[in-house]
């Protein structure tokens, strides 16, 4: 059996950690490899199973990812699957999904409705943040207090999202919770950079964030069970890997992402996902 783990050109070897997927899926007498997503030279019909991983450059290349993507499943398994990929490639499925499930308010924005976006947001939530439609890693993330506030000229282009600034995210932080197989597996804890004068609100570890595996919570599990469930449902698809992010509003946990494209599995925080990713891979084959 081959799976291809597949990664972009600046990871060649894959995400941090990669490795032990490599030597768990081994353990389990599965050949596996990182490959680079664009790379002309792969061979995808190979594959028994290819697994997107850290694609991390697919926001910048969206179409051409997405054509990648349905060219693949035609020739082998494709965890998760195309259509799943342009869906969830959008933000705006948070609002889909907030008919199902709870979730981070969410509105749309574009080039002819920003200023009566803005304003309608700004009125009903206060400070809010703008985020682009297709992103990662934080990147584009803009908060404002009001339509003329000077941070917005770091909008990248349109069309964005804007949702509350979720102020638990300075106290609580985010929480990030696998769900391998329709199964919430393991979850890990994350928190904004702390210190004086410190207001940035991304958890990732490129802004100060810091991340930690903490045991499960009951809830937490549950809601991130019911929103890959309600995805599965409304694509009547395998929804065979997903991580669920979600933050505390109004005093409940509500879904902030739901990844389902390359959910990091954050290695370097919790080794012990490489043998969880590798038995359902496994289960799979």
């Amino acid at each position: 059996m081959l799976v291809l783990l597949v990664t972009f050109s600046l990871l060649p070897d894959g995400e941090a950690g990669g490795e032990l997927v490599v030597s768990a899926l081994a353990d389990r007498g599965i050949e596996s490899r990182w490959v680079v997503w664009d790379d002309a030279s792969v061979d995808w019909a190979t594959a028994d199973l290819v697994a997107v991983r850290s694609t991390w450059d697919y926001h910048r290349r969206t179409a051409e990812f997405l054509a990648w993507a349905r060219k693949v499943e035609t020739e082998t398994r494709l965890l998760n699957g195309a259509d799943v990929f342009t869906w969830n490639a959008d933000k705006s499925y948070l609002v889909d999904l907030a008919a199902d499930v709870p979730c981070v308010p969410t509105a749309l924005l574009d080039d002819a409705t920003l200023v009566r976006g803005l304003e309608d947001a700004l009125g009903r939530w206060g400070e809010v943040v703008v985020k682009p439609r297709t992103g990662a890693g934080g990147v584009g993330v803009v908060v404002a207090s009001s339509v003329d506030d000077q941070r917005l000229e770091g909008l990248t282009a349109a069309p964005w999202v804007v949702q509350p600034v979720v102020h638990s995210v300075r106290s609580t932080g985010e929480t990030s919770v696998h769900v391998l197989g329709g199964r919430a597996v393991s979850q890990v804890d994350k928190v904004v950079a702390s210190g004086d004068g410190v207001s940035d609100i991304r958890v990732h570890e490129l802004y100060g964030g810091q991340s930690r595996s903490v045991d499960l919570g009951a809830e937490q599990s549950s809601l991130a069970e019911s929103a890959v469930s309600a995805a599965a449902r409304r694509w009547g698809a395998d929804l065979s890997y997903a991580r669920v992010d979600m933050m505390l509003w109004d005093g409940a946990w509500a879904v902030s992402e739901l990844e389902l494209i390359e959910p990091g599995l954050y290695l370097d925080v919790d080794p012990a996902n490489a043998g969880r990713f590798a038995d359902l891979v496994e289960s799979l084959l």
